[in-house]
């Protein structure tokens, strides 16, 4: 039987509780199922933008396996430090797939110019951002394995996921403001000059809108109660209740694997065996409105847009 212990050569307790094998065991094989369906997506359909995602599977795979490794060797301080970094970095691998899937979204519409944050920065600002967060915790997290630097660790993690949070609060900003405006301007543009229904609310772009907008809040979520786990400190509850790490880490991440997975934006990046692709790459919207008063039509559906020709019988009737 399995019990806690200080780590070797001291009385200092890296481990506040004993790690649960059977929940380890079982988010390991979960989230090593999920990471091996990304990655045969994101292969097949050449995604490669979404390699980070995976990458964050992977570290949770291998941070629970790490933990369940752990159980029964609490008294050792690499496969802590091991399982705490792996368990703390995935959401910011995760968020630089998301924040190149907005970037995608909105170059496949050509609403560049519906975007607070200039398109060509989006990907520089949000994903530079997140590899700074990235290390911020990384470096925090490996400082708090030690008794004397722990706390000082703890506050350069707090500091990275604050940061982190303000990141993903003006990525959400961004895509919010997009969506607002593209679909009130460009789709509102050609429903009044349209008398058939050529665009349609229900489209993929917006349903890759819905799903960052989901996966965000998840991860907002986790980032937010990381933020008042390593505020408390070592003594706090959340660090000494293993309760609170699944529900509000583990599920939520689990969650975001799963609809990210369901809601795929694979209709982003260029088909194999089509040379044009799924972007758009022929009239911006300006244009398409243009055409749209003059008789044609636009379909926005499928995350592209379309031009049918105006047929003068129709418009009689």
């Amino acid at each position: 039987m399995a019990k806690l212990l200080p780590l070797d050569g001291g009385d200092y307790y890296a481990w506040k509780y004993l790690p649960s094998l059977p929940a380890s065991i079982l988010f390991c094989v979960l989230f090593g199922i999920l990471t091996i369906a990304h990655s045969y997506r994101l292969y097949t359909n050449r995604l490669w933008f979404c390699i980070p995602f995976a990458v964050g599977g992977f570290l949770e795979v291998v941070g629970y396996a790490t933990r369940s490794a752990s159980y029964a060797r609490t008294n050792l301080l690499p496969p802590y430090i091991v399982q705490s970094l792996c368990l703390l970095l995935p959401p910011a691998c995760v968020a630089a797939s998301v924040y190149m899937v907005l970037k995608r979204t909105i170059l496949a519409v050509h609403g560049a110019h519906y975007s607070i944050v200039p398109v060509k920065w989006l990907t520089r600002l949000f994903v530079t951002g997140d590899i700074v967060t990235f290390w911020v915790q990384g470096g925090g997290g490996g400082l708090m394995a030690s008794d004397s630097l722990a706390s000082t660790g703890e506050k350069i993690v707090v500091g990275g996921l604050v940061l982190q949070v303000l990141l993903f609060g003006l990525f959400c900003a961004t895509a919010v403001v997009f969506h607002r405006r593209f679909k009130t301007q460009a789709v509102g543009a050609v429903h009044s000059n349209s008398n058939s229904s050529g665009a349609s609310a229900d489209v993929r772009w917006e349903h890759i809108l819905w799903m960052l907008y989901g996966v965000s809040a998840l991860i907002m979520v986790r980032s937010i109660f990381r933020v008042v786990e390593f505020a408390m400190g070592q003594d706090g509850y959340p660090l000494s209740h293993e309760w609170t790490l699944y529900v509000f880490d583990t599920v939520p991440m689990f969650v975001v694997m799963v609809v990210f997975y369901i809601w795929y934006p694979g209709s982003l990046d260029p088909h194999p065996s089509n040379g044009r692709g799924k972007h758009l790459h022929s009239r911006d919207v300006e244009s398409n409105r243009r055409h749209a008063s003059n008789g044609a039509e636009t379909d926005y559906s499928q995350g592209s847009v379309q031009m049918e020709p105006f047929k003068p019988d129709e418009r009689r009737r």
